[in-house]
């Protein structure tokens, strides 16, 4: 059986850490993941899914996520129930495996600018530098020639080089 959930959306408040009576970090919090479609009004909606963490991912969360960072979380999910005033309750949420940081609301911003690359600054002066290689083990008639930065030699074309490949090795 597989049970794998991978999301990515934005955090929707600041994490806060709880701790367990064995001293175990917690941190329960939602993600807001977009929907592949739009509304009536054309505007994108979004799940609002329950994850829990627990020990090392928890620790990271507090520290370093925020409301509106984008999370990348990989988890499975979990259901459990418990009686409230003389009622069950029924949760289901996802228990997180790895999250990562992918950005934070601000720096979507800035990655949505069109890209401007700097001007080119030349960083060596009068002299092009050389590239002085060392033995390799693959070719022991390799001469150690200095070669251009900018030369198009590809040094892996040897004609001493040959492979011996079994149709049993190739994977098709």
């Amino acid at each position: 059986m597989i049970n794998r959930v991978v999301l990515v959306g934005r955090i929707t408040k600041d994490p806060e850490i709880k701790y367990t009576q064995s001293n175990i970090p917690v941190v329960t919090f939602t993600l807001a993941v977009n929907k592949t479609y739009k509304d009536a009004n054309g505007e994108r909606q979004a799940d609002f899914i329950q994850l829990v963490a627990w020990r090392n991912s928890a620790e990271f969360l507090s520290r370093y996520v925020k409301k509106g960072n984008m999370l990348g979380v990989e988890g499975r999910i979990q259901t459990r129930s418990y009686e409230a005033d003389g009622a069950m309750r029924y949760i289901t949420e996802v228990v997180v495996d790895s999250v990562q940081l992918l950005e934070s609301k601000n720096q979507g911003d800035i990655a949505s600018q069109p890209y401007q690359p700097r001007p080119q600054q030349s960083t060596y002066q009068n002299s092009q530098p050389t590239y002085q290689p060392q033995q390799p083990y693959y070719n022991q008639n390799y001469n150690n020639q200095s070669f251009n930065r900018t030369q198009q030699e590809d040094n892996f074309s040897s004609s001493d080089i040959s492979f011996d490949v079994a149709d049993d090795d190739l994977p098709f």
